[in-house]
């Protein structure tokens, strides 16, 4: 009796399989990234490693206060926190935003009001003067940098059409002592 052996032909095939479910799970479902910069701080740090969940916008629409991943140019994509959905007035005056004409807090700015130099951590500005229009239009979402000195966000760049998302940053893994998994 006499056995074929085609152990190498098996490792060959899931190999093939292995590299196919890798590749749909990188175009499809997740993407690396590295922040590049200091317009996310506190909450995200110059050269963090993370991973963006394409799939996260498939069913729903972005949330307040979400953080992005989006293209910016055709050569550049940038991260920031949605802060104004379609629908939504807003406007910052003395440093407090509000949001349909309510206060809404922003506890994750704490650590910078922290190391306040004596100005808010967010220049006053409203919609208006910033897009020229009272409202966010459907299909578009206003972001901004945690970070609001030192950000390119709507208040420069305009307003980020949904279908310019490419998902929602999830998970920072690199470096460990920043590992952190953002829940909804």
């Amino acid at each position: 009796m006499y056995i074929k052996d085609n152990s190498w032909r098996e490792a060959a095939y899931l190999l093939m399989f292995a590299v196919t479910v890798a590749v749909i799970a990188r175009v499809f479902l997740i993407a690396p990234i590295i922040v590049e910069g200091e317009s996310m701080e506190p909450t995200l740090s110059n050269q963090d490693r993370m991973i963006v969940n394409k799939s996260s916008y498939w069913m729903s629409d972005p949330e307040r206060f979400d953080i992005i991943v989006f293209h910016a140019s055709e050569e550049r994509d940038y991260i920031k926190r949605v802060i104004g959905l379609p629908g939504d007035t807003l406007y910052y005056s003395n440093g407090v935003l509000h949001i349909n004409g309510k206060r809404v807090a922003e506890p994750y700015l704490e650590p910078l009001a922290e190391r306040d130099e004596g100005q808010p951590i967010t220049p006053d500005f409203t919609l208006p003067g910033t897009i020229g229009s009272k409202t966010i239009p459907e299909g578009y979402v206003f972001v901004l940098g945690d970070n609001r000195r030192h950000s390119l966000d709507s208040r420069i760049i305009g307003l980020v059409a949904e279908e310019d998302i490419v998902g929602e940053a999830s998970l920072t893994f690199w470096p460990l002592s920043h590992f952190n998994v953002r829940h909804k």
